[in-house]
């Protein structure tokens, strides 16, 4: 019997699985993304409330129908991306087991709406709305990436065992001639 362990505590010989999202959500990285999410939010909200509002007014025609429609993709996307912080950190503090936050994951749609930025009259919008859209792709692009990182596979992902070719193939002659080859 060895009395040698490694650094986190193990048997020097055993194998143990770390679980990175176990891991990143009680991580001061979840924390800074937490943060910077919710401070976007705000950020967001009162923009369009405030200074947005009334640059908006001065917009005319289709750079109007585009700030309406940049506007409300830009909350949308900041609402889903809200969302799942809130059930990640909702998790970390035990408020919902895991089943829980897998289940509520689903209805959040982490989309990539296609880039606005080659848009005909998007670089007419005012400059604040821009860079808040620019930071929201920002942050949707690290939160997709974590929540691909952090998904666990379904029962269709998880992989099978080896199948055999050539033993699936007498199978089907085996039933299609209802005959028993040896």
């Amino acid at each position: 019997m060895s009395n040698v362990y490694r650094v986190d505590g193990a048997p020097a010989g055993g194998a143990t699985t770390v679980s990175f999202g176990e891991r990143f959500q009680s991580s001061e990285q979840f924390d800074h993304i937490f943060k910077e999410g919710m401070a976007l939010v705000e950020r967001t909200a009162s923009y369009l409330d405030g200074p947005g509002r009334k640059e908006a007014k001065d917009l005319v025609g289709g750079v109007g129908v585009l700030y309406a429609t940049e506007s409300m993709r830009l909350t949308t996307r900041l609402l889903d991306l809200a969302s799942w912080l809130l059930i990640r950190r909702a998790l970390r503090e035990g408020e919902i087991t895991d089943e829980e936050a897998q289940k509520k994951r689903r209805r959040v749609k982490l989309q990539a709406f296609g880039r606005p930025s080659h848009v005909k009259g998007y670089t007419d919008l005012p400059q604040g709305l821009q860079n808040l859209i620019e930071e929201s792709f920002q942050l949707h692009d690290r939160i997709s990436q974590l929540d691909r990182v952090l998904a666990k596979p379904s029962a269709a992902e998880t992989p099978q065992a080896a199948v055999n070719p050539v033993a699936q193939q007498v199978g089907l002659l085996e039933r299609a001639f209802s005959v028993k080859f040896s």
